[in-house]
């Protein structure tokens, strides 16, 4: 099998989330809206006690602050359409940054081409963003910042807890896509002080196609969906059973195995980043600095700039043996080049690779993705 080092993409589903999920297919299959039978209310039962532990692992006011959605590109356009839309008598501007992910600058899109106001803000030359700089963006029509909690392809963490007092301070809303740091750093919406933030399950050892939207009480939303008024009117549609209770496992397990996952996966990507540095003097970093100053870097990222002929060698020794990705998932399956690397001025005239460890990475990969770095390097 090749070696994977491309889990922000996705995660393989943990096992032990699997065997949760499992009865959930084909003994307790009820549809969770079916309160007139055992099989609606024990499927109801596990939606509502798979609330329960993600509101928990969140420090969320009350389980009934969790809607779960199809995953983060939803989540993300229900917390900005929705409260934008909400608010729209009170203010019509809307704050981002240029290396939001695509799903988040498309919603803003949207809202321009209806007429409101959106501020994109630029980010410093490692991707990170000063909250001098959301403060001076601040306006008093602003009813929204969107911000994510870590880039998802140079993993730099973000400030989201003094955002989260700015913004709280002056009365406006903080929506946060947590997509690639829960379950590698702490989350919490209450020391974070955000509004609204959003989860995926397979980008911590969960199914696809499931994700959540933490709303804090007493924040509304206009439903982005049509239908028979499920998830408390906010996300209408037959809920996902299976997958809601994989989301909760993976939820879990992911806080459980936080500080273990965090410090294991770390050694792992220093090791990578050591040998590409040894190997390739002309070799740029995107992102912070992982050995100063791994507390504003994803543990497992690693997004890296690699000039010339350099670099071609390097990703044709890789080859099909080994899993990286030269962009986000996203970006990668529209053929465009990186909007986060153009946006640090990193997408000209190098091969660009973002390379992530996960759970079942182990030594001995690293041992031989360390190899061939090392081969590249001698052909080159």
């Amino acid at each position: 099998m090749p070696i994977y080092l491309d889990y922000h993409a996705t995660t393989p589903v943990d096992p032990r989330v699997f065997a949760s999920m499992a009865p959930y297919f084909m003994e307790v299959f009820g549809n969770p809206a079916s309160s007139s039978h055992r099989f609606g209310l024990q499927a109801r039962a596990a939606v509502e006690q798979a609330r329960q532990r993600i509101a928990a692992a969140l420090n969320a006011s009350t389980p009934r602050e969790i809607v779960f959605t199809s995953g983060s590109t939803e989540s993300n356009n229900l917390a900005i359409k929705g409260v934008v839309r909400r608010c729209g008598t009170r203010g019509r501007h809307v704050i981002t940054a240029v290396s939001e992910h695509k799903c988040v600058l498309n919603a803003c899109k949207s809202l321009r081409e209806d007429g409101f106001d959106v501020t994109v803000l630029p980010v410093e030359a490692d991707g990170s963003l000063p909250v001098e700089a959301v403060a001076a963006a601040l306006r008093p029509d602003t009813v929204l910042v969107s911000l994510m909690h870590a880039n998802n392809e140079i993993g730099v963490i973000h400030d989201i807890a003094a955002i989260g007092a700015l913004c709280r301070a002056q009365g406006v809303l903080l929506h946060t896509d947590a997509t690639q740091s829960f379950g590698k750093v702490p989350v919490d919406v209450q020391a974070m002080q955000v509004d609204l933030l959003s989860m995926s399950a397979h980008k911590m050892y969960g199914p696809k196609g499931i994700g959540a939207l933490y709303v804090r009480t007493p924040c509304t939303l206009v439903p982005q969906l049509d239908g028979g008024g499920h998830e408390g009117g906010l996300r209408s549609g037959t809920l996902n059973v299976p997958g809601i209770v994989g989301l909760a496992d993976a939820v879990v397990l992911a806080c459980a195995d936080l500080e273990v996952d965090r410090r294991t996966q770390r050694a792992l990507r220093d090791r990578l980043w050591l040998a590409l540095r040894d190997a390739y003097p002309g070799i740029l970093l995107n992102g912070p600095d992982p050995l100063t100053a791994p507390e504003r870097r994803l543990p497992n990222n690693l997004n890296v700039s690699v000039p010339g002929a350099a670099g071609d060698a390097l990703l044709a020794a890789l080859g099909d043996d080994i899993c990286v990705s030269t962009s986000s998932a996203c970006t990668s399956a529209s053929g465009e080049a990186s909007h986060v690397l153009t946006a640090i001025g990193r997408a000209e005239g190098h091969t660009n690779l973002r390379i992530s460890v996960g759970r079942p990475t182990t030594d001995a990969e690293i041992d031989q993705v360390v190899a061939c770095i090392g081969r590249a390097a001698v052909r080159a």
